[in-house]
């Protein structure tokens, strides 16, 4: 799989998971089912939710610069940093969804993040 293709794909996870994000903000999806259960108030949700939008944004905008859809003079290994960073956090996701009290999270976000992960590991060393 070339380093396109994979970032083609996360973008497109990306925006259906903003998406998601967007549907428990304007309160279609219940927010319980999010944040393993642990969101106790509006507020509580609110933010967190906001946080979760944000950081896919900023990875849409990562990957977006790193094949060259926005034009940019960022060095490579600046952007190979983030992205690295970003991998980190879905594999240790990853191993946290594991032990997830919820099944739909145990597996299914388990299998999601896994995911991420492998794809985030071929638009960083992937080939061009």
């Amino acid at each position: 799989m070339t380093q396109k293709y994979a970032v083609n794909i996360m973008i497109g996870l990306l925006i259906l998971i903003i998406l998601f994000h967007i549907s428990v903000v304007i309160q279609m999806v219940p927010y319980s089912i999010v944040w393993a259960g642990k969101l106790k108030t509006l507020e509580d949700m609110y933010i967190f939710e906001s946080v979760s939008i944000g950081i896919n944004v900023l990875l849409i905008i990562i990957l977006s610069l790193k094949i060259n859809y926005i034009k940019n003079s960022i060095s490579p290994k600046i952007m190979n940093g983030i992205l690295w960073v970003f991998f980190v956090i879905f594999a240790l996701n990853t191993i946290g969804n594991l032990f997830a009290s919820s099944l739909v999270e145990r597996i299914g976000w388990t299998l999601w993040t896994l995911l991420f992960s492998i794809l985030l590991l071929i638009s960083i060393r992937g080939k061009k």
